[in-house]
């Protein structure tokens, strides 16, 4: 059984990530396989009713491209595991922005998992733009992949993790001794 990385902790990655043939088609709901699956977008959309009848919401995620918009995705949150956003090659970033809407925007408060070209220097980016769980390349070793995020200890930039950047914390702490 493959490993991920979720919160900070190793762990045993129970789910299947489903893809599209090379042709692009998608499997039928009936020939994916047995237990818990991340299916596409694309799946989801066209095989929901038939999905959410064979499956528990806690069998199911979803992985959102690239290019998916998180708005097609925000009236089913309640039906899901947890939501997938793929990176299929290590320049393509736009997947650190479908994570904050996620959290920001929609609200999502469940499990996104970075999958596809998941490298060790980007995790703590990841962590910062709302991810808690990383399914890293295959050829990448998990338990260094750990180091990343405790390599920096202060974060300058306000991101989902730290809203408020560094210079109005260090503005609210000298307010704070000054009053004490």
């Amino acid at each position: 059984m493959a490993s991920i990385i979720k919160d900070r902790t190793i762990v045993n990655d129970d789910f299947t990530v489903v893809r599209a043939a090379e042709d692009g088609t998608l499997p039928a709901v009936s020939a994916l396989p047995a237990g818990k699956v991340i299916v596409p977008l694309a799946l989801w959309q066209s095989s929901r009713d038939e999905l959410t009848a064979s499956r528990s919401a806690d069998q199911i995620g979803v992985w959102l491209a690239p290019d998916s918009e998180p708005a097609d995705i925000a009236g089913d949150f309640d039906k899901l595991g947890l939501i997938a956003v793929d990176f299929p090659v290590f320049r393509d970033g736009r997947g650190y922005s479908i994570a904050r809407l996620l959290r920001e925007r929609y609200g999502y408060k469940g499990e996104i998992r970075a999958i596809g070209d998941v490298l060790r220097d980007q995790l703590r980016f990841y962590e910062r733009c709302g991810f808690n769980a990383y399914a890293l390349r295959a050829d990448k070793d998990i338990h260094d992949a750990l180091k990343a995020f405790t390599e920096f200890t202060v974060q300058y930039q306000g991101a989902f993790d730290e809203p408020s950047p560094l210079f109005r914390r260090r503005e609210a702490a000298a307010t704070q001794k000054v009053s004490v």
